[in-house]
C-alpha cells in the first residue's frame, strides 16, 4: 500500500513539474512528449537561473515554473495538432513496463550517490547558487554537471511528492519509463511515418537497453542525468528535428532548439554527439536525393545554436579539467584505464575497439548486420539517417587520428560514448522492413532463428571493463555495407509491414525471454554502507550545510544522504579539476587516518568527523554525537586561539 501511494505521489509530482512545458508546447501548436519535455526543461532552466542569481530557494523555482505555465494557459486551449496514431497503446505498454521496473529497483550506488547529494542540497538550502550544490565547500563546478538542471527536476518532484530524494532517485524510473517509450515512438514515427517500424524501433531500444543486460538494464537508472538525457531527451530532439524536416515552421525549430539546450545542460557532450549522425544524415540525404538541404541546415542550426551558447559559459569550467586537452601523463592514465575498449598505436593515435559496437547483445548485432539493407530504401529519410549517421560515427571512432583528436576535445571517457549514438534501433526497424520485402514469408522463421542464435552466441558484454565485447567482424561488415550503400544508391523497395512486424517480434523474442528470466534487482544495487542510525544522526544532529570529514568512501555516502559538504571523495567519482584536486584530497585523508592530525579536517573547515570502524582503528578524544557498531560521529570544536 505504501508503494502504491508513493507511486501515485511521484506520478502526480512529475505531472505538475512537466505541466508548464505541456502548456507552452500546446500554445505553440505542438503535442506529444518530445515538445513537453523540451519546454518543461527549458522553463526550468530559466527558473533555476533566476533563482541562482537572486539566491532563492527551490520554492521560488517551483513558483516561477508554475507561473510560466499560467502565462501560457490562455494560449494553449486552442492547440489542435493531432497526435500520432497508436500513441495510447504504446503509452500503455510503456506504463506496464514501468510498473515492472518497480520490482527491480534498488539503492543507487556509483555515480548515483553523487547525483543524490546534489538533489539533497537543492531541497534543503534556502540560498541556492551554482556552488551551493558542490560536494566540497572549497571545490569547483563539475564540467559535466555545472548547471544542475536534471537535479533540479528531481528535487522539484521530491518537493511536490513530499518524498525523500532517495525514494525519487530509486523509483522515479517507473514514472519515466512510459515517457521514454513514448518519446522513442514519436522519434521513430517522425522518421518512418509508419506505425510498424516506429514500434519495432521502440522494441529494439528496450531490448538493447533493458532486456539484454538483464535486471532491467539502464532503465532502472532513468532518474540519473546520463541515462535520462540519452533515453528521454535525445529522442525528443530527434522527434522534433525530424518533424521539422517534414513540416518546417518556426515553432518546431524553436522546440528543437529548446530540446537541444536541455540536452546540453543536462549532459553537455551528448549535445555534441547528437550533431554527428544528424550531420551525416543531412549530407547523405542531399547527396542521394538533393532533398532536405535547406531544412536540414536549419535543423542543424537549431541543434547547435543553443548548446553553443551554453558551451561559451561552460568553457572556463571545462578548461580546468585534466581530461580535456590532457597532458602526457593524463593521456597515459586514460589509455590505461580504458585499454580494453581501445586499439592503441601510439599515445597520439588510437581508436575505439570494433567490439564496442556490438557489445549490447543480439539487437545490436542484428542492427549492424541489417544496416547495409538501408541502401535498398535510398528514397526514404530513415535510410539516409541510418547510412549517413553510421558512417559519421564510424569515421570518428574507428579512424585513429580523428578519434584521438575528438577524445582530446571531449575527454576520452566521454568520446567512447559516441558509439552509443549509432542509429541501431532505426537500422533494425528499417532493415527488418527491407528484409521482409525481399524474402516475404520467409522473414519470420529466419528472424526467429537469428534471434535465438544471436542470443546464444552474442548475449552481450555489459561489464564496465570490456572483457569480450561483441563480434568485431559484425562491425567491419557494417562499415563495408554502409560504404557500399552510400556508393551504390540502390533503388527503393517498399517493405511488407505485416511480415516486417512479425520478423521484428520473432527476432527480439529470445532477447525479451532472457530479460525476464533475469528480472531481479541488479547485484550492482548494493545497500548503502551507511547505517540507518548514522543517516538519521547526520540529518538531525548536523546542521544543513555543515562540513563533515571522513574517508573518501564514507564521505561519498555522507554527501549523498545528508545536505552537508565533505572534504574528499573517491577520485573515480570526483571531477578532476584544479579546485577539486581529488587525488590530493584522498592523500590528505590517508594522512589524517594514519596520524589523527586534526589540523587536516580543520583546514577544510570541518566541524564534524565520521570514523568508519571497518576502515580505520582511529579513536579521538572528541565529543561523541553518535556511535553504533561501525560508525562514530564526532563533533570537532574549532582550534583554540
Amino acid at each position: 500500500m505504501n508503494d502504491a501511494f508513493l507511486l501515485l505521489r511521484l506520478a502526480f509530482a512529475t505531472g505538475v513539474v512537466l505541466a508548464p512545458g505541456w502548456l507552452v508546447a500546446r500554445a505553440l501548436g505542438q503535442r506529444g512528449v518530445a515538445a513537453t519535455l523540451a519546454w518543461a526543461l527549458a522553463l526550468l532552466f530559466g527558473a533555476m537561473s533566476v533563482t541562482f542569481l537572486v539566491g532563492g530557494s527551490l520554492t521560488l523555482v517551483l513558483v516561477l515554473q508554475l507561473g510560466a505555465g499560467a502565462v501560457a494557459f490562455p494560449f494553449a486551449r486552442g492547440a489542435s495538432r493531432a497526435r500520432i496514431p497508436r500513441w495510447k497503446e504504446v503509452g500503455a505498454a510503456g506504463a506496464v513496463f514501468g510498473l515492472l521496473l518497480w520490482h527491480v529497483a534498488g539503492e543507487r550506488g556509483g555515480d548515483g550517490l553523487f547525483h543524490l547529494g546534489r538533489v539533497q542540497k537543492l531541497l534543503s538550502f534556502d540560498d541556492l547558487s551554482l556552488d551551493a550544490v558542490n560536494e566540497f565547500p572549497d571545490g569547483g563546478l563539475h564540467p559535466g554537471y555545472a548547471f544542475p538542471l536534471w537535479h533540479g527536476f528531481l528535487a522539484l518532484v521530491a518537493k511536490v511528492a513530499w518524498a525523500e530524494p532517495a525514494e525519487v532517485v530509486e523509483h522515479l524510473p517507473t514514472v519515466l519509463a512510459p515517457l521514454a517509450v513514448l518519446v522513442a515512438y514519436e522519434a521513430g514515427y517522425a522518421l518512418f511515418r509508419a506505425v510498424v517500424p516506429a514500434a519495432a524501433a521502440v522494441a529494439a531500444g528496450v531490448a538493447l537497453i533493458a532486456m539484454a543486460p538483464g535486471h532491467g538494464g539502464a532503465y532502472t537508472v532513468l532518474s540519473l542525468p546520463a541515462t535520462a538525457s540519452r533515453q528521454l531527451l535525445v529522442p525528443a530532439v530527434l522527434a522534433l528535428a525530424f518533424g521539422f524536416l517534414r513540416r518546417p515552421s518556426w515553432r518546431l525549430a524553436a522546440s528543437t532548439a529548446a530540446a537541444a539546450l536541455a540536452v546540453a545542460v543536462v549532459h553537455p557532450t551528448y549535445a555534441i554527439f547528437l550533431l554527428v549522425p544528424f550531420a551525416g544524415f543531412v549530407a547523405v540525404r542531399w547527396g542521394w536525393r538533393r532533398e532536405d538541404g535547406r531544412t536540414g541546415a536549419v535543423a542543424l542550426a537549431a541543434l547547435a545554436v543553443t548548446p553553443a551558447a551554453f558551451f561559451v559559459w561552460l568553457l572556463p569550467v571545462v578548461g580546468d579539467t585534466a581530461s580535456v586537452g590532457p597532458d602526457a601523463a593524463e593521456r597515459a592514465r586514460g589509455l590505461e584505464q580504458y585499454a580494453g575498449q581501445l586499439v592503441v598505436s601510439s599515445d597520439s593515435s588510437f581508436r575505439l575497439s570494433a567490439e564496442m559496437f556490438a557489445r549490447a547483445g543480439p539487437a545490436a548485432v542484428a542492427a549492424l548486420l541489417l544496416l547495409p539493407l538501408a541502401g535498398l530504401a535510398a528514397r526514404r529519410r530513415w535510410s539516409a539517417y541510418v547510412v549517413g549517421g553510421a558512417l559519421a560515427v564510424f569515421a570518428i571512432t574507428l579512424v585513429p587520428p580523428l578519434f584521438a583528436q575528438f577524445a582530446d576535445v571531449v575527454s576520452l571517457s566521454q568520446a567512447r560514448r559516441l558509439a552509443g549514438f549509432m542509429p541501431l534501433t532505426f537500422s533494425f526497424a528499417g532493415g527488418m522492413g527491407v528484409l521482409a520485402a525481399l524474402i516475404g514469408p520467409f522473414a519470420a522463421p529466419v528472424a526467429l532463428a537469428g534471434g535465438i542464435a544471436c542470443q546464444l552466441l552474442y548475449p552481450g558484454d555489459f561489464n564496465y571493463v570490456l572483457t569480450e565485447g561483441g563480434p568485431a567482424w559484425v562491425t567491419w561488415f557494417s562499415v563495408a555495407g554502409a560504404v557500399a550503400a552510400l556508393a551504390y544508391g540502390f533503388r527503393d523497395r517498399l517493405p511488407r509491414e505485416q511480415a516486417a512486424a512479425l520478423a521484428s517480434t520473432l527476432f527480439l523474442l529470445p532477447v525479451f525471454v532472457h530479460g525476464f528470466t533475469e528480472w531481479s534487482p541488479s547485484p550492482a544495487f548494493r545497500p548503502s554502507p551507511l547505517t540507518p542510525g548514522l543517516v538519521e544522526a547526520l540529518n538531525e544532529q548536523v546542521p544543513a550545510g555543515a562540513i563533515v570529514y571522513s574517508d573518501p568512501e564514507t564521505s561519498y555516502g555522507v554527501a549523498a544522504y545528508a545536505p552537508v559538504y565533505v572534504c574528499n571523495g573517491p577520485p573515480a567519482h570526483v571531477a578532476d579539476t584544479d579546485e577539486n584536486r581529488p587525488y590530493e584530497r584522498r592523500d590528505e585523508a590517508a594522512r589524517f587516518f594514519e596520524t589523527g592530525d586534526l589540523s587536516i579536517p580543520r583546514a577544510c573547515g570541518a566541524r564534524w568527523l565520521v570514523v568508519d570502524g571497518e576502515r580505520s582503528e582511529l579513536t579521538l578524544d572528541l565529543p561523541v554525537v553518535y556511535r553504533d557498531g561501525r560508525f562514530t560521529l564526532y563533533r570537532l570544536p574549532a582550534a583554540s586561539g
